[in-house]
């Protein structure tokens, strides 16, 4: 299994630095939604304190939780990639301190340094690896408790 990273230790620190200058505080109120999916996906958040819980809506009454982030860990990914809408929702478990870059800031300097550009993605793709495989677990894990058809 691949181990979890955290983006802003995964990058050098003068890629951090100017990856940060972008940086504004923000914070989210416990049980609210940060964004929803298939929105518009035009930011990401690096979690500074407290909990959110990445979720699914499975049916037009319930939503299931499909990972928990903290502190240190990367929110949002779907702005890299198109169609830059979101693939899930996104909710504050416990009120919630982040840092928050506007996507086209950040993809610009990734242009202007290339290098930082080239950790970036790959360190938004380990991230994303590793919890693909968490999920992938997870699911097992469920189906092996419920059998085939609980999926």
């Amino acid at each position: 299994m691949t181990k979890a990273i955290k983006l802003l230790t995964a990058l050098p620190q003068p890629q951090r630095e100017r990856l940060m200058a972008l940086a504004r505080e923000v914070s989210f109120p416990e049980d609210s939604r940060i964004f929803e999916a298939g929105d518009r996906a035009d930011r990401f958040w690096i979690v500074r304190s407290g909990a959110v819980s990445l979720t699914q809506q499975v049916t037009s009454l319930q939503r299931v939780t499909v990972a928990s982030l903290g502190a240190g860990d990367l929110l949002g990914w779907s702005w890299l990639f198109p169609p830059y809408e979101w693939d899930f929702g996104a909710e504050a478990f416990s009120p919630v301190r982040a840092y928050e870059f506007d996507a086209a800031p950040v993809l610009a300097l990734c242009d202007e340094e290339p290098h930082l550009g080239i950790v970036l993605v790959r360190s938004v793709a380990e991230i994303l690896a590793h919890r693909l495989e968490t999920t992938r677990g997870r699911l097992m894990e469920h189906y092996a408790l419920h059998g085939r058809g609980s999926l």
